[in-house]
């Protein structure tokens, strides 16, 4: 594989990981900052893949609009289950950090039970509240919605 050359205007690729659970049970998180946006990969248990993604943007609350939300869009693969995991860290975390957010979502285990799949959905909830505390959004005025 060869380098490109890197081109000095061009902003540094930022990124961050974190990881919840073990062995077949482990769901791994990479973060890469997209200008002011985030892309998310979620992947985890025997077999990583993309079993669904989910585009979230910011809003007003519909309830409150002092508040902020998030509407979402969600494409998922023939015979995947991982839609309503994209779909509600995209929502907590474009919510979260005011930017667009996409997440791609693969978690395999095979034959698993009840108990493996909510050990799963923990623990990768627990990496997007991580994720979402350490991707506060930066100070009012600056040129970037979230920091790294």
């Amino acid at each position: 594989m060869t380098e490109a050359p890197v081109d000095a205007a061009m902003p540094a690729l930022r990124m961050i990981r974190d990881a919840e659970g073990s062995g077949r049970l482990r769901v791994e998180a990479c973060a890469i900052v997209c200008g002011a946006d985030l892309v998310v990969t979620l992947q985890g248990g025997t077999r990583h893949h993309i079993g669904a993604t989910a585009m979230a943007v910011p809003r007003p609350s519909l309830a409150d609009s002092s508040r902020v939300s998030a509407s979402a869009s969600v494409l998922c693969v023939t015979g995947h289950k991982e839609d309503e995991l994209a779909r509600s860290v995209a929502l907590r975390l474009a919510a979260a950090l005011g930017c667009t957010v996409t997440v791609a979502a693969g978690l395999h285990v095979e034959a698993a039970s009840p108990e493996d799949i909510a050990a799963l959905l923990r623990a990768a909830e627990t990496v997007a509240v991580r994720l979402a505390a350490r991707l506060q959004p930066a100070p009012p005025g600056s040129a970037r919605s979230i920091a790294i």
